[in-house]
């Protein structure tokens, strides 16, 4: 097989590429290791910034978050038991982000894929990349027992965090950065209306951190921090509602809807970041590249920007024939996560109990939320980070 980008992981970040590229009139080829319904079955983020809403209208996939998602104008945040709007929306000039899931997300890309004709390989076993570092690169894979060849100008390596392309780059030509927190989140979705329709809101307490947020109108997903050596089985329905509601403002708390969880889950938290994004004519993608806990809502939304930047970097490759795009993606892209990972580490920091939280540390997170909540400046600053700085800002 020949194609101009050979895709690795049909995740949204490899989907939106695809969609985007052929857009631009650039053929590619997606291969996933996974079946349709295994990747429609993560659970993930479902918070997107005005500019991941833009591109998925560009990519002619914004029919399903244009009826079905839900604009949220501020955020909330709980701590000594009192709960505190942020006028997201009034702070940044009218932008908000809104709540679409990322298995909506997803399957719309793939309905798009699907109607256009363009060809993904699901269950594509022992992927392999070749040659990236010459001319010719190749991507090799097995399918039905045979193994078979994608010859490629490029890669895009949007195949996550344990994927092949990163792990395939030489030794000491890539550079990684991590930081791993001392606690997880303990996650529920369940089929209930969201205590708050328009708001996410983020608890701060000294039993830990809590986060109440939505899926639609319907469905909600709620989170309360845990110790990474909890077990989910040691969480019964009735016991993390408790835990959750001691958590927030009393009101919020009474207003709460349970019900039975559909889904429930412990995920560590972590930063990462590996850098460069570029290998010859290798280039990494979403969480190939980069982890952010998910407390600023910031990874789908920053995998997003990066498949911007590659799209427009290959459309400017074939199009305009120039080399300027895929030289500058790296820089341009990481300017862009380093912004995003001092963002959701920040909040990370502020709103979780760490083991040195205790009294003075306690004292002075709630000491920085009161000025955040009560300076007009500070919660700017939030403000416009929740929303989604420019995908270029120097």
């Amino acid at each position: 097989m020949r194609t101009q980008v050979a895709i690795i992981g049909a995740g949204p970040s490899g989907l939106l590429l695809g969609a985007l590229l052929h857009k631009a009139g650039i053929d590619n080829v997606i291969l996933e290791r996974q079946t349709p319904d295994y990747v429609l079955g993560r659970i993930r983020a479902g918070i997107l910034e005005q500019t991941t809403v833009d591109m998925l209208v560009e990519a002619g996939v914004g029919a399903g978050v244009k009826k079905d998602g839900i604009a949220h104008h501020s955020i909330e945040l709980v701590f000594s038991g009192v709960r505190h709007p942020i006028d997201v929306h009034g702070l940044t000039g009218g932008k908000l982000v809104t709540a679409y899931g990322q298995t909506e997300v997803t399957r719309d890309l793939m309905d798009a894929r699907n109607s256009a004709g363009l060809p993904t390989v699901y269950e594509a076993a022992n992927v392999s990349v070749h040659d990236f570092d010459g001319d010719r690169p190749r991507v090799t894979y097995q399918k039905d027992g045979q193994m078979l060849e994608v010859n490629c100008d490029f890669i895009a390596g949007c195949d996550g965090f344990h994927g092949v392309c990163r792990a395939s780059v030489p030794a000491g030509s890539i550079t990684e950065y991590e930081k791993v927190y001392p606690f997880g989140w303990l996650g529920v979705l369940a089929d209930v209306p969201p205590v708050s329709p328009h708001a996410i809101v983020y608890g701060n307490s000294p039993k830990g951190f809590s986060l109440c947020s939505m899926r639609s109108m319907t469905r909600s997903r709620y989170y309360v921090q845990c110790p990474l050596d909890d077990k989910v089985e040691a969480w019964s329905d009735q016991r993390f509602w408790d835990e959750l509601r001691s958590r927030i403002d009393p009101e919020l708390a009474a207003n709460i809807v349970t019900g039975p969880s559909i889904e429930k889950s412990i995920a560590p938290l972590r930063s990462f970041v590996a850098e460069p994004m570029r290998f010859g004519s290798l280039f990494l993608a979403g969480d190939a590249s980069h982890i952010v806990p998910p407390t600023g809502a910031k990874g789908l939304n920053l995998a997003a920007s990066d498949v911007k930047m590659l799209s427009s970097a290959l459309a400017q490759h074939y199009v305009d024939k120039s080399p300027n795009g895929i030289d500058n993606y790296s820089q341009r892209a990481l300017a862009r996560i380093w912004k995003a990972e001092r963002f959701s580490w920040w909040l990370t920091s502020l709103m979780h109990r760490f083991p040195d939280s205790e009294g003075f540390g306690q004292k002075m997170q709630e000491a920085e939320l009161d000025y955040l909540v009560h300076s007009k400046a500070a919660s700017m600053v939030l403000a416009e980070n929740y929303v989604g700085l420019p995908l270029d800002q120097h």
